[in-house]
């Protein structure tokens, strides 16, 4: 068929080169294809043209672009540079991804690349090359602009690649170039469009924790979100299916484990992407924050006889000592108590051994399997809406085990040999928690706990007992609780009655710990034996310092109760005062708002105090469900929230998926980084009807409630704004959507302020913002370049970074006089961050609804104006931690007192 010449423009600004002066004789000889080079004057590599990203070099010096007319262009940045196995080299696409001409490909550290590199010399070649010829544009030895035309490609439409003559001819002459195909050609196959074929690529495992329970269902999850079928190889040739979590888990794979991906499906190749990047993404929260990382407010804390106060001594490792009265464990989550000790340990719902009639045992097992299945699939969704992620995950994983074929086969296997249901659910998990028992991996021998909960689960509804769902006993106010070990089922199910915990067994990486970290229950594990040695006498618990103390001395216990109770006054006084407004000590009012997830906790919200939400994350109606919500459904929500504030100012995030979020019903596009791919507003001229029913359901929620003629409480916040058009865009879409309505209200528009560059435009964004909130969170990783997931780097990703506070500065000096700013990041619950930010001229923190009462109480007693005049000899120190022990020493010195 014939073909219209089709262009091809300049990848990067830079010297045109014949490819027969290249000193690489299999591109110089064409061995590849036809094409011309580029010495680069430039650090990127862009799209010449439209196309597909079919092909990404592992060591990311290359990419190959399929373009509308079937050509695949190699675009090679440097020759050797394989060699550099990917140092000074950015890739910005992933194989999968449809691209415009001039979209960033690559960046690449110019002087790093040349000084190891034999050339910096980028061929660009047609690598199917059939009966094309290719017309030049330009002259070699002219410099051309990126962008600028630079070769027209004529002739039939060309064939498939040939991809094995053209690595053999490349191996033939043993350069660069041969290096590259095997990267290109060989490692991340390129199948096209029929789905029985393969595609391979190759991946490191970057966690510090390796592949365990939760990163073996998200694999789990891509493979069906893709509809592929994904395997995984190890080097030594072992595999497993990325259906069985169990399987998964038998791999081993720790940090720095290579395996191979095959994925087999239509979605092949983006899937390959997704789960490259899953894998080769460090994950943070199996582990505590590092010291130094900010910390929740510690008025969040429980009440009763516990402190979760912010301590300063680190945590220590896990040996336990042979001190008198004390047992050394692991601090799993932070927080000091003192009580009495009780014991937790309930037996295994009782089921029958045997059975005569193998069908309908199978046949309970399947039924019970789906109902249990539910259960969890409810607790999965409930935590997700409450903004309960990490609790969220890790019933995902425990939903991935149950479906697990594996497990479920060697159940079936022990009902085939005369098991009831109940008998060889609970084999076949026993196999496989001792084998975990077994693992020298700390972290798989922590997911007995996740086993055991499956195992729990199913045999209480396959129980022939009345005391299948055990109880936990009417004494546990005020008690620490002491177990062996813990499923996270049994303690969700207890945790609105306990305050402290100490496992015999565990680790910090356990799921239990996760849970106990996320609602604030000090928590000790890997205790040993020696705990349930111990009597029901009183006890203290420093969960920081892994340590329980047993009978203190009448000196120590004095001391830590005198200190429980000054904290407790302070919270009670606090509370008291908790719907006054904030004024500091130098008249400055502060509004102090709430961040909340859905109606129900707007409505905590008001009883906590808030003068108005600072921060509705919309998402939560989003996510969790089979397809989007209605707009009724929407506007119901949203309206709701708004009359739980009665009046109060509520603003409303809109729609911020991506990165981190993501929608079952929705196929987002691939990126190696999303943090920094399409997320929050760059998505939604991809997806304008969910964008515009969520714009129609707020604005008749917020023309609900006005009195006529009377301004809407209803704000709107845009997430990832990098400049001043996407907001324009918006408020047109608004207006657009408000007439077609009949709507005359409409509410106020704000941008959140987390892309640096926002807040270097914040000016030009204040003369059409009615509003600015500062998400600190993200603001914060951007501009350190430092990922907040990753607990390496969780010590030095600090708000207080004085680099993040010029941010801020620059913010509020372009906002001052033309709109408000808030806080709706983290950093408004840090109580040393909050009242710089006050100093600094921010007008409203908004923070989780538990935090109100103690923020309010701790602002009154500042000076703001005193401390606005040593915010530049803050912002001049070397980083965050010389910010915060300068700041502490002045709030300590000015006699300001923490909140309790």
């Amino acid at each position: 068929m014939a073909a219209s010449p089709h262009m091809l423009s300049a990848p990067l600004r830079g010297l045109v080169v014949a490819l027969g002066d290249l000193p690489d004789p299999v591109f110089a000889a064409e061995a590849l294809g036809p094409g011309i080079a580029l010495d680069p004057l430039d650090d990127a590599l862009h799209a010449p043209c439209d196309g597909e990203v079919i092909q990404c070099a592992r060591t990311r010096h290359a990419v190959t672009l399929r373009d509308a007319a079937g050509g695949e262009w190699l675009l090679h940045l440097g020759l050797d540079t394989v060699d550099l196995a990917g140092d000074g080299f950015s890739l910005l696409v992933a194989e999968g991804e449809r691209v415009s001409a001039g979209t960033p490909l690559l960046r690449f550290d110019a002087d790093r690349v040349a000084r190891q590199a034999r050339a910096l010399l980028t061929p660009i070649v047609l690598t199917n090359a059939v009966d094309q010829r290719l017309e030049l544009l330009v002259t070699p030895g002219q410099v051309v602009e990126r962008g600028e035309p630079l070769l027209l490609c004529h002739g039939e439409a060309v064939a498939g690649t040939d991809s094995a003559s053209a690595t053999q001819a490349v191996s033939d002459a043993g350069s660069d170039a041969a290096s590259n195909v095997d990267e290109c050609t060989g490692e991340c196959t390129d199948e096209r469009t029929d789905e029985g074929a393969e595609a391979r690529g190759e991946a490191t495992v970057a966690a510090a924790s390796g592949i365990h329970a939760r990163p073996a269902a998200r694999l789990r999850a891509i493979a069906r979100r893709h509809d592929v079928a994904l395997r995984l190889i190890t080097a030594d040739g072992r595999e497993a299916d990325a259906a069985s979590v169990s399987a998964l888990l038998n791999l081993g794979l720790v940090q720095g484990s290579r395996v191979t991906l095959v994925a087999r499906g239509a979605q092949r190749q983006a899937a390959l992407a997704a789960a490259s990047a899953l894998l080769g993404t460090e994950e943070a929260s199996d582990v505590p924050k590092a010291p130094g990382a900010v910390s929740p407010a510690p008025d969040a804390a429980p009440s009763g006889n516990v402190s979760t106060a912010p301590e300063t001594a680190p945590p220590v490792s896990g040996a336990r000592q042979a001190v008198e009265g004390l047992l050394q464990g692991v601090s799993a989550s932070a927080g000091i108590a003192i009580g009495p000790l009780r014991r937790y340990d309930p037996p295994l719902p009782r089921v029958a051994e045997t059975a005569t009639d193998p069908t309908a045992e199978h046949q309970a097992l399947a039924k019970t399997l789906e109902s249990v299945a539910a259960t969890l699939e409810a607790a999965r969704h409930s935590a997700e809406t409450q903004g309960q992620q990490e609790e969220a995950e890790i019933f995902e994983a425990h939903l991935a085990w149950l479906e697990d074929p594996a497990l479920r086969a060697a159940a079936e296997r022990h009902i085939n040999a005369g098991q009831s249901a109940g008998q060889g659910w609970y084999a076949a998990l026993q196999a496989e928690v001792e084998r975990l028992r077994q693992s020298e991996s700390a972290l798989l021998a922590a997911r007995v706990d996740d086993l055991r909960d499956l195992q729990r689960r199913v045999m209480v509804v396959l129980a022939t007992d009345d005391g299948a769902a055990e109880a936990a006993g009417d004494d546990l106010d005020g008690a620490i609780l002491i177990a062996r070990e813990m499923t996270p089922s049994q303690f969700v199910a207890v945790a609105g009655r306990i305050h402290p915990l100490c496992l015999a067994a565990g680790e910090a990486t356990s799921h239990l710990a996760i849970l106990a970290r996320a609602r604030g229950i000090p928590c000790v594990a890997g205790l040993g034996e020696a705990l349930y040695a111990l009597e029901a006498v009183q006890a203290r618990l420093d969960a920081p310092r892994g340590v329980l103390e047993r009978a203190p001395d009448a000196e120590r216990l004095a001391a830590f109760v005198a200190e429980r109770e000054r904290r407790q006054a302070q919270a009670r006084s606090a509370a008291e005062q908790a719907g006054a407004a904030v004024v500091t000590r130098d008249g400055r009012q502060v509004q102090i708002a709430a961040n909340v997830g859905s109606a129900a906790e707007a409505q905590a919200a008001a009883r906590a105090g808030a003068d108005g939400v600072g921060l509705l994350r919309s998402e939560f109606l989003f996510l969790g469900r089979a397809t989007a919500p209605t707009r009724e459904a929407q506007r119901q929500e949203y309206a709701a929230a708004l009359a739980a504030l009665d009046g109060k100012p509520v603003i409303v995030r809109l729609l911020d998926i991506g990165a981190d979020k993501q929608l079952d019903y929705l196929t987002l596009p691939a990126a190696p980084n999303p943090a920094l791919g399409e997320r929050g507003i760059r998505l939604w001229q991809a997806f304008p009807e969910l964008f515009e029913t969520q714009l129609d359901a707020l604005l008749l929620a917020g023309n609900e409630t006005p009195a006529a003629g009377a301004a809407t409480p209803l704000h709107l916040m845009l997430p990832m704004v990098s400049d001043v058009g996407e907001l324009r865009w918006v408020r047109q879409r608004l207006a657009a959507r408000a007439a077609a309505l009949g709507v005359d209200r409409l509410p106020a528009l704000g941008v959140m302020i987390e892309v640096p560059s926002a807040a270097l435009c914040a000016a030009s964004l204040a003369r059409e913002a009615d509003f600015f909130s500062l998400g600190t969170n993200d603001l914060t990783q951007y501009a350190l370049a430092m990922d907040r997931e990753v607990a390496a780097l969780a010590a030095h990703c600090d708000v207080l970074h004085p680099g993040v506070l010029r941010l801020i500065q620059a913010t509020l000096e372009g906002a001052r006089g033309r709109c408000p700013v808030g806080v709706c990041g983290a950093a408004a619950g840090d109580p040393l961050a909050a009242a710089l930010l006050v100093a600094m001229g921010v007008d409203e923190l908004s923070l989780e609804a538990a935090g109100i009462a103690g923020l309010k109480a701790w602002l009154r007693e500042l000076d703001a104006a005193a401390l606005a005049a040593r915010v530049p000899e803050l912002l001049a120190l070397d980083d965050g931690a010389a910010v915060r022990a300068a700041l502490a020493a002045w709030l300590d010195a000015s006699a300001t007192d923490a909140p309790a």
